[in-house]
């Protein structure tokens, strides 16, 4: 494989040059060579890398967890032990923003019900919403900003 530019790589890659800046910073993708005009060249390395990473954030995998693995796989050690924690964890986290998620529909559905027809003299669902505190909490969301966020399109 010929090396590729930024550019080149996104396209193959299916996302976003900002993608690839960004995993360059986490650590996570190593610096590429520079061209003589300043321009960064990938490699094959850096392709398999990079597809190994996008296939974990497509598990929903932190950057954290992510890191951690790439570390296990630069590894010429067996590792599946620690890769099996890893993935055990993951499964745990997955489990519990399930059961948060099943939550929140109920919440939703009871709320719902409380504008069962439109002849009803004000809409029930902004009235509950207006009067704001509810003792039940909102789903627990995990890995909120930082190098734990999951969902900024990276």
């Amino acid at each position: 494989m010929t090396e590729l530019t930024i550019g080149a790589l996104a396209r193959r890659m299916h996302c976003q040059t900002e993608t690839i800046r960004f995993y360059e910073r986490e650590g996570l993708l190593p610096a590429p060579a520079r061209s003589g005009g300043n321009y960064r060249l990938y490699g094959q390395p850096h392709l398999e890398r990079l597809a190994f990473i996008r296939r974990c954030r497509s598990l929903d995998m932190t950057l954290d967890e992510i890191r951690v693995l790439l570390q296990l796989r630069d590894k010429p050690a067996d590792n599946c032990a620690e890769v099996n924690a890893v993935l055990d964890e993951h499964i745990e986290h997955v489990a519990g923003r399930i059961a948060d998620l099943r939550t929140l529909q109920n919440q939703l559905r009871d709320l719902r019900q409380l504008c069962a027809s439109a002849a009803q003299d004000g809409c029930g669902v902004l009235q509950e919403l207006a009067r704001g505190g509810d003792d039940r909490p909102a789903p627990a969301s995990r890995h909120v900003g930082g190098s734990h966020s999951h969902r900024s399109g990276r």
